[in-house]
């Protein structure tokens, strides 16, 4: 039996899961935030609820990493002041984000967040580190998908250039 063999929670965490851990817990707190504002600044109320279950889902995985790094003796990034909630109409208008900004925004999010767990699965030895954020990005697969399909029945997805017409090749 080795080092890194029985329960994947008493074995050390090796510097990289340890970094992204820590990372991964400070962009959540900067979530919260952020979709806090969005909140404030969102109409459509399918937006509003994407915002709502992103949020939550945000602070829950702020817990469950908080957690793995204390259990290491590492302090974790302090958590960002809560936004107070405010009223669209007192927004001036010059301020505003706009629905599909939004949509956009959180769209590139959730896919930076697909490739940021895939990185940390790829990189950890420790199954429940690794199980954590395939856990994760799942979720996050969903939220891209809800995202992606709201974005599409309201008119708000900007695709690359299409290509609609394949070129004809010369001999």
């Amino acid at each position: 039996m080795g080092i890194l063999s029985g329960n994947p929670k008493d074995e050390p965490m090796h510097y990289g899961e340890i970094f992204s851990i820590w990372m991964a817990s400070t962009a959540a707190k900067g979530a919260v935030s952020l979709y806090q504002v969005y909140l404030n600044h969102a109409g459509d109320k399918d937006l509003k609820k994407i915002l709502s279950d992103l949020l939550e889902e945000a602070r829950t995985d702020i817990k469950d990493l908080d957690a793995l790094l204390l259990d290491q003796c590492i302090t974790p990034a302090p958590m960002m002041a809560e936004r107070p909630p405010v009223k669209l109409e007192e927004i001036p208008v010059g301020a505003r984000l706009t629905d599909p900004e939004i949509a956009a925004i959180i769209s590139s999010d959730v896919a930076l967040g697909l490739v940021a767990c895939s990185q940390v699965m790829g990189q950890s030895i420790r199954e429940d580190i690794g199980a954590l954020f395939a856990k994760y990005h799942l979720t996050k697969t969903e939220f891209g998908t809800k995202i992606l399909k709201m974005n599409k029945e309201k008119g708000w997805l900007i695709p690359p250039p299409l290509q609609v017409k394949k070129p004809e090749t010369t001999n």
